[in-house]
């Protein structure tokens, strides 16, 4: 077996856990019925075996109830909160990372359990899945590591990408990165292309978790490669524009086999325990403030489709007493209250996302949105970005069941200002006026903001894909932190760019990664494709 030379503590206990299993692979596997290998030979099990692991490491989870934990200190107090997504009502963690006090065990997980568990699967679909063997395999374990990666990326800068595995494995910065993906979907799509062209868009149902049922195809997968590829251009538009040309406009080429459009083509991982409603199941899953703000202030009707009403407090049994009535309302928490000591927000709105409910990747939303930014920057359809903003809001409501939408694209209602329940010292003003209605004569800036704005409500539950696009162009205008405990490295305003290393990487790869990163190791340090600019 190959060996490869991990980064963490974390990698090397797994590795040695994964070790101890196989040297009893022979002995276990040579009686009759056992798994032989012709067996694995039929029906490409053997190639097939790393793919369940890979898919389910992009979203993080496990499938197995007690282990959500791992999805909520990877992702539900990282990037679903700095995204403005959810709260933690919990009073031991508000004075943590939401107060930008960010906890090195919390921060250090997205990069702790992909490369654990992730990574090694793919490397070791790399292996079994050659291109001039298995062409689709190849293509496809190509795309589910951009799938991947690319949220490690936008979680820390530099990483590990395409010399995982090696005997030294070099970390590279985020811009060399970023050509690794592209490169990777580029090849990948040239091939399923080619394979397809030979062999029609057959399927591969027993090992695809992340297409809808139905739509479990190679042609699929090659759209969902375009949707990717369409969405790492536009997160490279303000720092390389055109890199970001050349990409969406590949991505948009019709012969390249097109791109997700109608709310039926939802990417995702279907059939597996949602960590998100494990989390929320244990009451630590509430609306953020910014949510409140948007989806209150719109008369939003994906509000109830996202969100369950508060049920308030009473004052009894040591509750703090309500300054206003909440009950039956959507009610968030702001981020960065500091409160340690109570949990005083208990009864605000929860998510409605249960452990049954469906994983979500990428939808044909989001791509509608990010068409729409494309043809504002001139790089395809120029002139159409309002025709595609409002398919991006059709195609939303119609992937939630909300009801019509010709109303809501007709508003002019504004975001309104938050009151906190209990603490007037927490109350804020609303951060823009912005309103669900197109408007031509706009500028170019205030129809990015209303276009990521409304991605941003579309992108829900996603706080990953949610964080990134916020940080890049500013947009949706999240309220500001409460109460900021970064000791200074993070600005109130600024807000937070990044997160921080696990704190046990070895000397040498810390070393090389804080040198590509070109930044102090904190959250205030900006990413390559985070300019703090917009570029039209």
């Amino acid at each position: 077996m190959k060996k490869y030379n991990y980064i963490t503590t974390t990698l090397l206990s797994g590795l040695l856990a994964f070790s101890s299993c196989t040297d009893s692979f022979d002995r276990y596997n040579s009686t009759a019925g056992a798994y032989t290998d012709d067996l694995q030979e039929y029906d490409f099990q053997k190639q097939l075996i790393p793919f369940k692991t890979i898919q389910t490491a992009i979203v993080y989870q496990t499938g197995v109830d007690g282990t959500d934990w791992q999805y909520q200190i990877m992702q539900n107090l990282a990037a679903d909160m700095f995204g403005g997504y959810f709260h933690d009502m919990n009073g031991g963690f508000n004075s943590q990372n939401s107060s930008y006090k960010l906890n090195s065990g919390w921060v250090g997980a997205q990069w702790s359990y992909t490369y654990a568990q992730g990574m090694p699967s793919i490397a070791n679909a790399e292996e079994l899945c050659k291109k001039e063997d298995y062409p689709a395999f190849y293509a496809l374990t190509k795309i589910m590591k951009v799938a991947m990666m690319h949220r490690v990326s936008d979680y820390y800068g530099p990483i590990i990408y395409k010399n995982f595995g090696a005997t030294t494995p070099t970390p590279e910065s985020q811009k060399d990165i970023y050509t690794d993906f592209f490169n990777d979907l580029t090849d990948a799509i040239q091939v399923l292309k080619t394979y397809i062209a030979s062999n029609g868009p057959e399927t591969f149902q027993k090992a695809d978790i992340m297409m809808p049922e139905g739509k479990r195809t190679y042609a699929q997968w090659l759209k969902f490669a375009n949707s990717l590829r369409l969405r790492l251009a536009m997160r490279v538009s303000n720092v390389d524009s055109e890199l970001a040309k050349a990409q969406a406009q590949a991505a948009l080429d019709p012969e390249n086999g097109g791109v997700l459009e109608t709310a039926g083509e939802t990417v995702g991982e279907y059939g597996v325990r949602n960590p998100l409603g494990g989390v929320s199941g244990w009451q630590e899953v509430y609306m953020n403030a910014s949510m409140e703000s948007f989806l209150n202030g719109y008369n939003d009707p994906r509000e109830e489709k996202f969100f369950a009403k508060a049920t308030g407090n009473s004052g009894a049994d040591g509750e703090v007493t309500e300054l206003f009535p909440i009950a039956k309302t959507y009610k968030g928490i702001r981020q960065g209250t500091a409160l340690d000591k109570d949990n005083r927000y208990i009864n605000h709105s929860r998510t409605t996302i249960t452990t049954s409910s469906s994983i979500i990747v990428m939808t044909a939303a989001e791509v509608w949105f990010l068409r729409a930014e494309a043809a504002l920057k001139g790089y395809v359809d120029s002139g159409k970005e309002g025709e595609y903003y409002e398919k991006g809001v059709t195609t939303s409501f119609t992937q939630w069941g909300a009801g019509d939408v010709a109303t809501y694209l007709t508003s002019n209602a504004v975001p309104s200002d938050y009151k906190d329940a209990f603490d007037t010292k927490f109350n804020v003003a609303a951060m823009t006026a912005i309103t669900p209605k197109w408007i031509d004569n706009a500028t170019k800036e205030q129809k990015l903001e209303r276009i990521i704005t409304q991605k941003w409500l579309a992108l829900y539950p996603d706080g990953c894909e949610a964080w990134a696009e916020q940080r890049r162009t500013g947009y949706p205008k999240l309220f500001k932190v409460a109460v900021n405990l970064s000791g200074g490295t993070i600005d109130t305003d600024v807000m937070i760019r990044r997160v921080t290393f696990p704190t046990d990487l070895d000397a040498t790869t810390m070393g090389s990664l804080k040198q590509l990163l070109g930044g102090n190791d904190d959250g205030g340090t900006r990413l390559w494709w985070d300019t703090g600019l917009n570029k039209f």
